[in-house]
């Protein structure tokens, strides 16, 4: 090999070394160089409150000696021997859930009247003394077999108010009966996802403490994935009413240390929640698709028009929905329920299946990066993936849809969703449509729906502006969607909704 050749030889290769070190030293560069996501404002949810903020609805089943005696709270001196739902099959309550789009079950093991829907065996005033199965079943195994089986996810409700049991009233042998069915409720079942500790309690019961925090310790030894409910969480919060409505400011960040479960509970406090909460405790909104929470047969389930009008007041306010539909004396969900229940999901999904802002070229007041632009809030990420204007930006924040110059968006509903593992932010925002104000609203959350008072209507431009927030806002998701069922009283005054 001659000098000549062994120098472009290696020439070419010095070149080539060159050129791969300066790609290594550009793509270094530009990721140094880019924007980085903004800091979190404190308090941040768990992973788990994470994920049980996803599930947007999730479903009650009140069951027990109540069913039989039509009656709401009974009496705790029931005979186990009314307890006979002959055709009980809990496959057919998870096909009910599952076709509702349900992801979470939650059973009231034990309601206040004391008696146990699984064999207790610190307790006789249970399935073992009632003539169901010959004494030998257990619904709580039946409804968390049946669930797993559909892959949805199991919670329990172990009622803190015993009417039934002698132990009440007697501090420590009481907590220590319930901490007993608290570790078998949590150790026989598998994982459980959501415990549901009830503040209610009639004003004649004895007076007596709960050990709530040995409850919530043993609870999170036994089960690590768990949310605990209560009226002051830790995980869950009560929204403060059994209507199924959230404020329509509603903060997830709340004091824990300003709470109370049971008497004396500060409702209001509950349903608005704190902009200055150190705690992350969301709101959960109970109610039942019926008037009573057991089932009686003189009751007729809510019409579709309410069940959509507690869609948009609970999971439109930043909560989760938890809608109760009651099993029957059969141990079935009625007829009439699964037709409402089947009509109720049908309408959410016609409503929010098409989102009518894809397609539309969106611009912002300013973006803090490429990773962060304005597109971000019409992909299907919905948590980590958003938009953010510039750092030390001035002024209001806005992110604007641009319709066709055909026909415009023709649409009724509004979503804007927050990027919440960065915290909750945003105080006060407005959407303008064309230039005119047609819904205002403070705070917005995992998820904030604006039925637009003024009806149905046609935009060229959609403008969402951020009027105040704590720090910038991260916005994860816009929608603009079409509710046929949707008939404002008045469709020529704008309003806050």
């Amino acid at each position: 090999m001659g000098h000549h050749d062994f120098f472009t030889r290696f020439m070419i290769l010095y070149l080539q070394l060159v050129a791969f070190f300066m790609s290594i030293w550009v793509s270094t560069a530009a990721a140094t160089n880019s924007p980085t996501p903004p800091l979190p404002i404190l308090p941040l949810p768990s992973a788990t409150q994470l994920k049980w903020q996803q599930r947007e609805v999730i479903m009650f089943f009140h069951f027990g000696v109540n069913t039989f005696t039509n009656s709401e709270w009974g009496t705790g001196k029931e005979n186990p021997s009314i307890f006979n739902p002959t055709g009980l099959n809990a496959s057919q309550w998870m096909d009910v859930a599952a076709n509702a789009g349900v992801s979470l079950v939650i059973l009231t093991a034990k309601h206040h009247d004391g008696f146990c829907l699984w064999p207790s065996q610190y307790t006789d005033h249970s399935v073992i003394s009632s003539p169901w199965k010959d004494g030998k079943g257990d619904v709580v195994q039946e409804f968390v077999t049946a669930a797993k089986i559909r892959g949805i996810d199991i919670g329990l409700y172990l009622s803190p108010w015993d009417m039934h049991d002698k132990r009440y009233g007697h501090e420590r042998e009481y907590n220590e009966y319930y901490l007993a069915q608290l570790q078998e409720l949590l150790t026989r079942y598998g994982k459980v996802q959501e415990i549901w500790f009830d503040g209610a309690k009639g004003a004649n019961a004895p007076n007596m403490s709960y050990y709530f925090q040995d409850w919530f310790s043993i609870v999170k030894e036994l089960q690590d994935s768990i949310n605990i409910f209560s009226d002051a969480g830790p995980d869950v919060r009560w929204v403060g009413d059994e209507k199924g409505y959230a404020g329509s400011t509603c903060w997830s960040p709340i004091n824990r240390t300003a709470l109370k479960i049971g008497e004396g509970v500060d409702v209001s406090y509950l349903n608005i929640g704190d902009p200055k909460g150190t705690d992350w405790l969301p709101a959960e909104c109970d109610v039942s698709i019926r008037p009573g929470w057991f089932w009686h047969k003189s009751e007729e389930p809510k019409p579709l028009s309410l069940l959509l009008d507690i869609y948009y007041n609970s999971v439109g306010r930043n909560c989760v929905l938890l809608l109760n539909v009651p099993p029957n004396t059969t141990g079935l969900v009625s007829e009439t329920d699964i037709q409402h229940l089947g009509e109720f999901r049908k309408a959410i999904d016609t409503v929010f299946t098409v989102n009518l802002a894809e397609g539309n070229v969106i611009k912002a007041s300013s973006q803090k990066g490429e990773s962060f632009r304005p597109e971000n809030v019409l992909d299907g990420d919905h948590l980590w993936s958003y938009w953010t204007p510039k750092d030390n930006s001035k002024g209001n924040h806005w992110i604007e849809i641009l319709g066709d110059n055909k026909g415009g968006i023709k649409f009724n509903v509004v979503r804007i969703q927050e990027a919440i593992g960065l915290g909750q932010r945003v105080k006060k925002h407005e959407i303008h449509v064309d230039g005119k104000l047609v819904a205002n609203g403070t705070t917005i959350g995992y998820k904030r729906l604006h039925r637009l008072e003024v009806g149905v209507v046609h935009a060229k431009r959609v403008k969402i502006l951020i009027k105040e927030s704590r720090g910038l806002p991260v916005i994860s998701s816009i929608g603009l969607h079409f509710d046929p069922f949707w008939n404002p009283i008045s469709s020529n005054k704008t309003t806050a909704l």
